[in-house]
Order: C-alpha cells, then structure tokens, then sequence
C-alpha cells in the first residue's frame, strides 16, 4: 500500500500521522510513505528525523479579520493544490490520510478531485476548520472521541476510531520508568508537565509548590518543565533551599511513555494526543487546558473527561501553586477515588485506535469485486 500522510504545524497534528505510519509498518512492511507538509511547521523536521520521505507544500492560515493577507492565504492554497497534484500523481498513492492543520487543505482537496481514496483524522473534540471544510470531501472522517462523529454532519461516514498515539504507549514498561527515577514499585509516582516543549503557567506552579512536596513524603514527585524553561525554574525551586527528595526536576524525558506507565497521576495540558496516551494507560490527571488554542479546544477535550470522572479540571485563570497542590494532595491521600479514576480513564481510551484506522484504510483502499 503506498500511502501519503499530511498534517502539520504542531505536534498534535504530526504524532497521529507518524503513528499510523508505523502501525502500518507493523502490519505491512512494503508499505511505502511520503508525507506532504509545510516548511513552515515543525513536521519539516520531525517527518525526516523519523525517516519519512518529506515534500512540501507552501500554505498559510486565514486571519479572522478582513485583511490582504487573506488573498494572498487565497492564491496560496491554490498555488498548493497544484503542487499536491503533481506529487501525488508522482507518488500515485492508494490512498491519502490528513490529521489537521492548513496544510491538509490543499491536500486532501487534491486527492479528492484526482479520486484518490482519503481518510481525515480528527484529533480534538471540537474540530478545527481545516478538517470541517475537507470532511465533505473525505472518504471517511475517523474521530477520536466517541460521539463526536455528529460534528461532522456532512461527512460521506464518519467513524469512531480513537487517537492512533494511544497504540504506541500499550507496550511501555512502567518498571523501566520507575527504574530511571530510582523507585520501588510502590511509590506513588505524580507527574507535572506542561506538554513536550513545557508551559510558563504550569512552571511557575512548580517553582510556587516545590517546597510542599515535603508533605507528601511517600510520594515521587517528577517535574518536567521542558527545555526552554529548565534553568529559570529550576533556578526558583533552588532558591527555596535545599531541593526536597521526593522532588526531581527535568526539563525533558526522552521515554515518555515508560515513565507515563508507571505514573499514578498526571498533571496536564489537555493536548489531544497526551490525552489519548494517558486514557490508553488508564491515568487519573489533573487537567490544565491551555487557553491559547484555536476555538479552545483543549477546554472542550478536559471537559470531556470530566464528566466521565477521569480527570479533574483547573482552567489557567484560576491556577495557583496552592490550589494545584491541595488538589494533587487530596487526590494522592484517596487511592479509592484514584482507582475509580483510572477505571473511567480507560473508558476513553483506545488503545486499538491504529489498528482501527488501518483497517479502514483496507477498506477504502479495496479493489472491488467483478
């Protein structure tokens, strides 16, 4: 099966792609990829480092506002819908799958007036814009959360498949995690991180409730800060004295997935394809949706997993050092309320969401029968 991937601008677009790209490996090794993004998004880095063929596309967003650059996103978009048809008529692809961003617009357009069979996936609860215009015109529209196939009402079929990231955390070893941090199997292991590249509100909780993790003492506590913010939290936690045992601080975990194993509660952004990792793991979280996101989406997927009794939810304006540690104590000093956490998180997770995908991708892909 050849297959062409697009999707960009952020992670929560490229990680889906590249992990339905793998599990098709898995299943079909002569599988055979090209992935058609933006220079402008972190997949022209990404893709290539994971060893994927990379063309692209030149495409930008609409601005919300009547604005010349709206003409110019115009002439761009069709200027980009050319170049997808010359590479997909190079490529001659089975099929065409999209996970979000602009640069799935032009794309998936182009496939579709060449008749190429195309599968759109949709990350968030509320989808984004790009996959709204494109789902009348896709195959199929795969969602990740169940019942959200209604957001899609022109859809030719839209499905409930789940986020494909959830398949690759299923064979993390949680001793392994354990074993980095230098913990017994039964510590209590709680985990603040503000996704992969960190967030300054999340940080400052950090450096705000570091000291008080002394409260707590048979319970690990893991900060993650990411990279960017590293030597400035870390600076502020030092000068509350000397750094409490139960406390250590990274700015990056090269196995996230081992570590998430082994995690007895998460503290979170509300990123759709952590959700799905940390569902699939049947992890309780505190969830911290960031406010800085198209149609505020990352509010919508919390929300989601509020109501199921999987997480608890702090919105940004209402975050303090206090109230995070008061609500990640009360939680940690009710293992019964945790338990039952962790049962509903799995109710969301799917860790067969690849392996879902991959068979629609059979499907529509199929020759018919003479």
């Amino acid at each position: 099966m050849r297959i062409v991937l697009t999707g960009g601008g952020t992670g929560g677009h490229i990680y889906p792609a590249l992990a339905i790209a793998r599990h098709c490996l898995q299943r079909k090794p002569s599988c055979e990829f090209l992935y058609i993004g933006s220079n402008r998004g972190l997949e022209k880095d990404i893709v290539p480092q994971a060893g994927f063929r990379f063309e692209s596309v030149e495409i930008s967003g609409f601005r919300r506002k009547l604005s010349l650059d709206n003409l110019k996103t115009v002439i761009r978009f069709w200027q980009a819908v050319g170049r997808s048809k010359k590479l997909l008529r190079e490529f001659q692809p089975d099929v065409v799958v999209g996970t979000g961003g602009y640069v799935c617009g032009p794309v998936i357009y182009a496939a579709a007036k060449l008749g190429i069979p195309t599968l759109l996936h949709e990350q968030n609860a509320v989808p984004g814009l790009t996959n709204r215009f494109l789902s009348a015109r896709a195959t199929v529209v795969a969602v990740s959360f169940p019942g959200n196939e209604s957001a899609f009402p022109k859809a030719k079929k839209a499905v409930y498949t789940g986020n494909p990231r959830a398949t690759e955390v299923t064979g993390a070893d949680p001793a392994a995690g354990r074993s980095s941090l230098g913990l017994d199997s039964d510590t209590p292991l709680v985990v603040v991180v503000g996704g992969s590249g960190g967030a300054r509100s999340i940080n400052t909780c950090m450096a705000e409730m570091a000291d008080r993790v002394r409260e707590l003492p048979g319970t690990h506590f893991l900060f993650i800060t990411g990279k960017a913010y590293y030597d400035n939290t870390a600076a502020r936690i030092a000068e509350l004295g000397e750094q409490p045992n139960n406390l250590t601080v990274v700015p990056y975990v090269d196995r996230m997935p081992d570590i998430l194993a082994a995690t007895s509660l998460i503290v979170t952004r509300s990123g759709a394809s952590f959700m799905a990792e940390i569902t699939a793991l049947g992890i309780p979280s505190v969830q911290i949706p960031s406010p800085y996101v198209t149609n505020n989406h990352q509010e919508a997927n919390a929300r989601s997993l509020q109501q199921g009794d999987a997480a608890e939810v702090i919105l940004e304006s209402e975050l303090t050092g206090e109230r995070l540690f008061d609500q990640i104590r009360k939680l940690i000093e009710d293992p019964i309320r945790r338990e039952y956490m962790a049962g509903q998180a799995k109710k969301f997770g799917q860790p067969d969401a690849a392996e879902r995908i991959y068979q629609h991708l059979l499907a529509i892909t199929a020759k018919p029968a003479r």
